[in-house]
């Protein structure tokens, strides 16, 4: 690899060869979005790592849940945008554009979600998962309660935090290690 072809600054090849389990789960991303995504490229240098990652970025973001894909990607964007994480900011910015269907909306949670036309239920939701990245010791039952108030359970205000905290951990970590985002995400779905 040159180092354009890093996924980060830090000299961590992935393993080669892949596990087969490996190789057939980044064959399956190629499949379905067209490329492997550097996060994955990224944590390939030790499996058990990237077995982690994986796990616990599809428990969150693809599994059965109070909260839509769509809303899952809305947090990943306002964090990341609070973070000001180049790598998740283009990867979910794109997938918030294709989710809705809406090249304007992705961009407007990019930039300042407060510009975008969002429900009730939404901003709530975005305004917890914002406060939880600038002040989260400041979180309160109010707080709590006002994700209830606008339609969510005890498990979606769970689910809300853990998402947001993900990507709280992995904005850090991309930011760090100069993560690359795939060219291909930039123009998705505009």
């Amino acid at each position: 690899m040159t180092d354009r072809d890093m996924p980060t600054a830090l000299d961590l090849p992935m393993v080669d060869p892949l596990p087969p389990e490996t190789q057939k789960y980044f064959d399956i991303c190629v499949e379905k979005l067209g490329m492997v995504p550097n996060v994955l490229k990224a944590n390939a240098f030790d499996i058990d790592k990237l077995n982690a990652f994986t796990g616990m970025y599809n428990d969150l973001m693809l599994a059965d849940s109070g909260l839509s894909k769509l809303e899952r990607e809305m947090i990943a964007v306002v964090v990341s945008s609070i973070n000001r994480c180049f790598y998740c900011l283009v990867a979910h910015g794109a997938a918030v554009r294709q989710l809705s269907g809406d090249p304007k909306l992705g961009e407007m949670l990019v930039m300042n979600y407060r510009v975008a036309p969002l429900d009730d239920r939404q901003r709530a939701m975005l305004d917890f998962a914002a406060k939880m990245t600038t002040a989260s010791a400041e979180i309160e039952e109010p707080d709590r309660q006002r994700l209830r108030d606008a339609g969510f359970t005890d498990r979606d205000i769970w689910d809300i935090a853990n998402v947001a905290g993900f990507f709280n951990m992995s904005n850090r970590v991309a930011s760090a290690t100069a993560m690359v985002p795939n060219d291909e995400y930039h123009a998705q779905f505009r």
